[in-house]
């Protein structure tokens, strides 16, 4: 288990498997996980397995609304930290402006965060996403133009210095993928 009041961040583009290694990874530690999917839909007051086809960029998905799930995140971290809990956030983080953000905040509080980057092959996010849209209890609204969007706007995480993160290929058994990225991590920590 990672010592006390530890900042990670999974995050990565749509179906990388953020989300599934993160809520896994949380419950084998006993840490706090805050999804920015579900975070979202709470904000906007629908069911968590509702579905937003308003588009890219668009309804819970415009800047303004984004704007507002990640800020949650923050303060759901804040909170977390302050009670000297260990936390995950899961999100895409695309933009170093938001990773820059959760980065203020952990220097602010006076732990240190890791950044587990997910990704996988173009093969397994098409897999994935037609996995996903069959999955009645499937939160995340993801799809392949959002993946192909995604793509495009990354922006490459060159601020984070040596020893804050870890580029984890997400491909395989979920149980090894844990074992596996606790074998990573514990190099950080």
């Amino acid at each position: 288990m990672p010592p006390a009041n530890k900042l990670f961040v999974f995050w990565g583009m749509v179906a990388s498997g953020k989300s599934t290694l993160a809520k896994a990874w949380a419950k084998r530690h006993g840490l706090r996980h805050h999804n920015s999917d579900r975070l979202r839909k709470e904000l906007a007051a629908i069911p968590l397995f509702s579905h937003d086809d308003s588009g890219i960029d668009q309804g819970i998905y415009s800047r303004k609304f984004t704007r507002r799930t990640y800020d949650l995140l923050l303060e759901r971290a804040r909170q977390d930290l302050t009670d000297r809990k260990n936390v995950i956030l899961d999100a895409s983080y695309q933009s170093r402006h938001e990773r820059d953000l959760v980065r203020e905040l952990a220097e602010k509080m006076g732990v240190e965060v890791y950044f587990v980057l997910c990704f996988c092959s173009d093969d397994e996010v098409t897999r994935r996403l037609k996995a996903r849209a069959l999955d009645p209890d499937a939160v995340s609204d993801g799809s392949w133009e959002v993946y192909l969007k995604q793509k495009e706007s990354f922006e490459e995480p060159d601020e984070l210095k040596d020893g804050q993160m870890v580029r984890f290929l997400s491909e395989g058994p979920l149980e090894t993928l844990l074992d596996r990225l606790d074998e990573q991590l514990v190099h950080l920590l």
